[in-house]
């Protein structure tokens, strides 16, 4: 008989991962592969309790995300990461941000809750000055 660990204080039912949490630790197994690999090789870094077609849903949701390719490889498909879990990020932003009708106030009440160094960062990657003015 297998036991369970109680890893979320419910009792015997083990932790239920967050949003995007298992499609983060999937990408970065592929991001550690020596080459494309196939989903068994994932399964078998994630550990756990994971089933061979969980791994295949989150495979296939990171490609329709273009976060990794596949390739067959016979029988099998070999997946590649093409994205790092920054780039995944981004794309989980800019999906929220094509799913809104207002995308200038979308991203004036994103810009008015960053914090002072968020706030610098992005203005050093757009390339404008600490005050704020243009040339």
């Amino acid at each position: 008989m297998r036991e369970q660990v109680d890893t979320d204080g419910m009792g015997d039912r083990p932790r239920r991962r967050g949003q995007g949490e298992l499609e983060a630790q999937v990408l970065a197994v592929l991001r550690q592969a020596p080459g494309p690999v196939n989903a068994g090789w994932v399964l078998d870094r994630l550990g756990g309790d994971l089933a061979y077609t969980t791994v295949m849903t989150i495979l296939t949701r990171l490609q329709a995300k273009r976060a990794v390719t596949r390739e067959r490889v016979g029988r099998f498909f070999e997946w590649c990461a093409t994205s790092d879990e920054a780039g995944l990020a981004a794309l989980r932003m800019r999906r929220v941000l094509d799913a809104e009708s207002d995308r200038e106030a979308v991203l004036a009440r994103f810009v008015t809750t960053l914090s002072p160094d968020d706030e610098r960062l992005l203005r050093e990657l757009l390339g404008l000055p600490e005050d704020g003015t243009e040339g």
